[in-house]
């Protein structure tokens, strides 16, 4: 079986990409620390598979993170602390899992790759 994590970014902020880069660690941070730990060890043995996709708005992003726990996955949201580039509070990230890759697949699968 395997196992990924997704991280989704909203492409409507503009970040730089080391504040980009950051958002997207702490998302994946948040999601393995809210993981089951079995899922966690069997995703970890297989190499920590992580994808970074893009979604065009928060709305999207929320509608992503509903499906993903309808489909009974971990999410994670990350809102930023506004020191640097955008206000406080701003939504910025959602992990997704660790988990099944297919069940991930089903929701994410038709989002396209941040490039």
């Amino acid at each position: 079986m395997e196992y990924k994590q997704v991280i989704v970014v909203r492409d409507d902020l503009k970040l730089s990409r080391g504040k980009l880069s950051v958002q997207v660690a702490h998302a994946s941070i948040l999601g393995y620390e809210a993981s089951n730990k079995k899922i966690v060890d069997a995703w970890r043995k297989s190499g920590q598979k992580k994808i970074v996709l893009k979604v065009k708005d928060l709305q999207e992003m929320m509608m992503v993170k509903y499906k993903a726990e309808k489909e009974g996955l971990v999410t994670a949201l990350v809102r930023d602390a506004g020191l640097t580039e955008i206000p406080p509070g701003t939504v910025t990230a959602l992990a997704i899992g660790p988990d099944e890759e297919k069940k991930i697949d089903r929701v994410t699968g038709n989002l396209p790759l941040l490039k």
